[in-house]
């Protein structure tokens, strides 16, 4: 049964109300450190404002009654009756969470209700006194002026918050809900009505700045806009055989203006369906704030996570594949990462770690890196540790160098801790991290030093939909791997074999690299005399390799297409080239791991 009758305005308030959640958790932390800090405790108060407004016109009731009471315990903070403490904080921020189980409750169709029955009962116990609260001395009451200023800053009344909520009425349905249709705690005195006129122009500015669009129909203009690219591809290489062909015609001039004309058109439509799917990464970092806070009190640690480069945009798909493996690095920078009060304040460290999450774009790829200033992790426990779980051999564990010693964290099943909590300790998590990273296109890399802290990078590619590629030739096959894998390509000539351990190798200035036969590894039959072939240097975690194939086609950027019904191993996907053949799209990964 449908509970709520119109399904596009229930959809639009939980989008907007849920963006506005996030944003009130990040103010409540930064309102932890700076507790007397008025404009984040009025950026707070209408956030719930906001909130019970629109929970108001949707007739969702128990939200609306939570709302109103964190809005009095706000109201209280801002105008000097209550001084913010621990206790206090607490109780917002489980309003907070209760809100968000509410929104999850209106998602699934059902009415909004209080999971935590107690909670409306600790927001009156701070309000009435009973619960522990530091009551604001006389002095610290804000005078005549400042109340004023405050009410100017944030009316009690939020007219402009119910314009707002009743112009998304009527654009939706046509008309203004009465006042008299919400329930009493959801009732702003306003004191004069939007009219339909104010509420339509304040509507006609938001449509001409932003369309929601389902990511279904998106991803269909996106696949569009590559086979058009394909079919460009296409047209180039026939000009090309045709100006070939026929040189000197004049006629050709013509025909060249216009494949020219086809590429620009076709590169500024790529490139605007690409900027159409970039959101910024601030939409998913601020979660983590209120994660970090939370299990910081939780393992009774000061913790504060600083984030940089929320702007940087990103693949919205890529976004979301990045949520659980961000929520794991954060997690394990306060938990294994960073010291404990007592820990940082015997070695002389500031009470307070710092976690930083940042993200920036360099060149073609997007790179975002977790930081802390903890204890660091040290190489010789972690190859230890491997040795005593049965990771690796005694023997294996002394070959390691400390930069391979770190990226044992990522094996299957590995853990530093010796007793299981519900944070941390089975050994679930860094090598889930490493793998929906690789599925990304991405790969992660590890930076530790002894005392002073660990540094996580993960690098990205821009996007998922249109991937740079090198196209190589193998058995007669052409085949496409990631451009962002690849180091360099060298020539393979006669003698430059050796044997190490008994497999083939290549000395690549002053490094011995393993070669391996792409043939072999796709399960072909070997190329023949690698003698002679040409060699393609490629990276994969901490892994370097040289790949022998036989004709190098050059770099180019392809459309993945997904291969219905199965998948050869090593396999991601197939594109067409620009002559017409099928390219498979190798998950370089996938055969690396094989080895």
């Amino acid at each position: 049964m449908t509970v709520f009758a119109d399904q596009d305005l229930l959809h639009d308030f939980l989008t907007e109300a849920g963006e506005m959640l996030d944003r009130v958790d990040v103010k409540l932390v930064e309102l932890e450190s700076r507790p007397d800090d008025r404009e984040l405790l009025n950026e707070i108060f209408r956030g719930f404002h906001t909130i019970k407004g629109g929970g108001g016109f949707l007739e969702a009731t128990a939200l609306v009654e939570l709302c109103h009471r964190a809005e009095n315990l706000l109201d209280r903070l801002r105008n000097g009756g209550l001084t913010l403490n621990a206790g206090i904080l607490d109780v917002i921020l489980a309003s907070t969470g209760e809100v968000k189980l509410m929104f999850a409750q209106m998602q699934g169709q059902r009415e909004p209700e209080l999971s935590d029955p107690g909670l409306l009962d600790q927001i009156d116990a701070v309000l009435e006194g009973r619960a522990e609260a530091v009551p604001a001395s006389p002095a610290a009451a804000p005078d005549a002026v400042q109340e004023a200023h405050a009410a100017q800053a944030a009316p009690e009344a939020g007219p402009d918050d119910a314009q707002w909520w009743s112009a998304l009425l009527q654009a939706l349905v046509g008309g203004i809900a009465a006042q008299a249709s919400v329930p009493a705690p959801a009732r702003a005195p306003v004191s004069k009505p939007p009219s339909p006129a104010q509420g339509a122009k304040g509507m006609t500015a938001a449509r001409e700045t932003t369309l929601r669009i389902d990511v279904s129909r998106f991803d269909q203009i996106l696949n569009l806009s590559g086979e058009i690219g394909l079919t460009k591809n296409r047209i180039t290489c026939l000009r090309t055989e045709i100006v070939r062909k026929y040189r000197g015609d004049d006629s050709l001039k013509i025909l060249d203006s216009v494949v020219d004309q086809l590429d620009m058109l076709v590169s500024d439509l790529q490139n605007a369906v690409m900027k159409a799917r970039m959101q910024p990464v601030g939409r998913v970092f601020q979660k983590y704030v209120r994660l970090a806070r939370d299990l910081a009190r939780q393992l009774g640690k000061d913790v504060e996570l600083v984030l940089e480069g929320e702007e940087t945009e990103i693949d919205k798909n890529m976004i979301e594949e990045l949520n659980d493996p961000l929520v794991h690095l954060v997690r394990n920078a306060v938990d294994h990462g960073v010291e404990t009060i007592e820990e940082r304040r015997a070695v002389g460290k500031p009470e307070r770690a710092l976690v930083r999450l940042m993200a920036r774009q360099a060149g073609d790829a997007i790179v975002i890196e977790i930081t802390d200033d903890g204890r660091g992790m040290r190489p010789e426990v972690l190859r230890q540790k491997a040795v005593e779980k049965g990771a690796i051999s005694a023997e294996e564990a002394a070959s390691l160098d400390d930069r391979q010693a770190l990226e044992l964290i990522f094996r299957p099943g590995f853990s530093t801790k010796n007793e299981i909590s519900d944070v941390s300790g089975r050994g679930v998590g860094m090598d889930v991290v490493k793998t929906n990273i690789g599925k990304l296109n991405g790969r992660i890399e590890l930076h530790s030093e002894i005392g002073k802290g660990t540094r996580v990078t993960i690098l990205l590619p821009l996007t998922l939909a249109i991937l740079p590629v090198l196209v190589v030739d193998v058995g007669a096959q052409p085949y496409a791997m990631p451009l962002s894998i690849v180091r360099e390509i060298i020539s393979i000539p006669p003698g430059a074999i050796q044997l190490v351990a008994g497999k083939p190798a290549i000395l690549v200035r002053g490094e011995v690299l393993p070669l391996l036969d792409l043939a072999k590894l796709l399960g072909k039959p070997p190329g023949g005399e690698d003698a002679g072939r040409i060699g393609v240097v490629a990276s994969s975690g901490s892994q370097t390799f040289i790949l022998a194939v036989d004709r190098m086609f050059g770099q180019d950027e392809v459309v993945i297409k997904p291969l219905a019904g199965f998948k050869p191993k090593g396999v991601a996907g197939a594109t067409v080239s620009s002559e017409g053949a099928l390219v498979l799209v190798l998950e370089m990964r996938e055969l690396f791991e094989s080895q």
